[in-house]
């Protein structure tokens, strides 16, 4: 089995972080949602993958190289602009063959991993196995319409009044039978060649499509308050203290908090569940539960709680920082009476008004 995965699109959403970094290259938990794709094809017994890039290509391929450092054979394609997940399939028909394959949304993240269902998929040989999970308002997502064997019989978008709760995640199993399906697919309303219309030629086709239910944590990391919700999961399974930085006498740490090699700590108050990345000073702050700093961070008379901090950014006297992503070497200053929740991008300077 090989893998296809996608890490192309816009990602609108998540202005301003994305006018200068990939979304997929965002981080929770300190690590890239990319990465965490990556481990999870690897984990599953997948060595050959494809990854389809577009406007942050070139920052993608610094990142994930040639895939042996996350034991995968990578492969990088380039789309030149969003037309759609079957398009992608197009473009990767030649890489992909007659291998059966996963494609995966790199933007999605499977906190436990995707190993089950490949293994289902492959017991089954089903032409089609897609992971679904009951949600709470399907009319935010494409549902699948499932028998009681299993067999997902019609796939709708966003359905105003939908027949069921089960959602389509983004990991999706075929065999070499979806290349069919995709050939000839025109456009949908909104310009692009949809996945879902190539599954429903299948089913309708007389093919084996199946649904998958996911019991694991899933979530799409496509908004900022996604991405802090999954940073919450992920460093609440974190077990600690693991200790690889200098913390000195005056700090003190409760809880699983994890500090890399070179980070000082200083004068601090630490609450797990945290981690702290390499080469990052925190001097007379209260920092935690559920905050990821990243590599070369400064924080300096500071709260922070429940918040992602990217590369290098600067936190210096603000008590009271909630619910925020910081970009890479932004600097965030000045004291503040209330609590503040701020979305702030790459290099931008900012100071929090009282």
């Amino acid at each position: 089995m090989k893998a296809l995965i996608l890490s192309g699109g816009t990602g609108s959403r998540l202005r301003p972080f994305t006018h200068s970094t990939a979304k997929q290259l965002l981080p929770v938990a300190n690590k890239p949602v990319l990465v965490h794709c990556l481990e999870n094809i690897r984990d599953a017994g997948i060595t050959e993958a494809a990854v389809i890039v577009g406007t942050h290509a070139a920052e993608i391929s610094q990142v994930v190289g040639d895939g042996s450092a996350f034991g995968l054979d990578l492969t990088c394609l380039h789309q030149d602009r969003p037309l759609g997940l079957a398009h992608c399939v197009q473009l990767a028909a030649g890489f992909l063959g007659d291998d059966d394959f996963v494609m995966y949304l790199a933007d999605n993240v499977f906190a436990d991993g995707i190993a089950e269902a490949a293994e289902a998929f492959a017991a089954d040989r089903a032409d089609a196995l897609l992971l679904v999970q009951p949600v709470a308002d399907p009319r935010a997502y494409g549902v699948a319409e499932v028998g009681a064997d299993g067999r997902v019989h019609r796939l709708v978008e966003k359905p105003a009044e939908p027949a069921g709760d089960l959602a389509v995640l983004g990991v999706y199993f075929f065999t070499s039978r979806i290349h069919r399906a995709v050939a000839g697919l025109r456009p949908s309303a909104r310009g692009e060649l949809e996945i879902t219309d190539a599954i429903q030629r299948l089913a309708d086709g007389g093919a084996l499509v199946r649904a998958h239910r996911y019991d694991g944590y899933w979530k799409d990391t496509g908004r900022a308050e996604d991405l802090l919700d999954c940073n919450r999961e992920l460093l609440g399974r974190l077990t600690g203290p693991v200790v690889h930085g200098d913390v000195d006498a005056a700090s003190t740490l409760s809880g699983p908090v994890v500090i890399g090699p070179g980070a000082r700590v200083r004068g601090s108050h630490l609450v797990g569940p945290l981690a702290i990345a390499a080469g990052s000073t925190v001097t007379d702050c209260t920092i935690g539960p559920y905050v990821s700093v990243g590599r070369d961070c400064v924080l300096r008379h500071a709260a922070v709680a429940d918040s992602i901090l990217l590369e290098g950014a600067v936190v210096d006297g603000v008590p009271a920082l909630d619910r925020s992503i910081i970009g890479r070497w932004a600097r965030i200053g000045r004291s503040a009476a209330a609590r503040h929740q701020l979305f702030v991008g790459d290099h931008a300077n900012a100071e929090v008004a009282a």
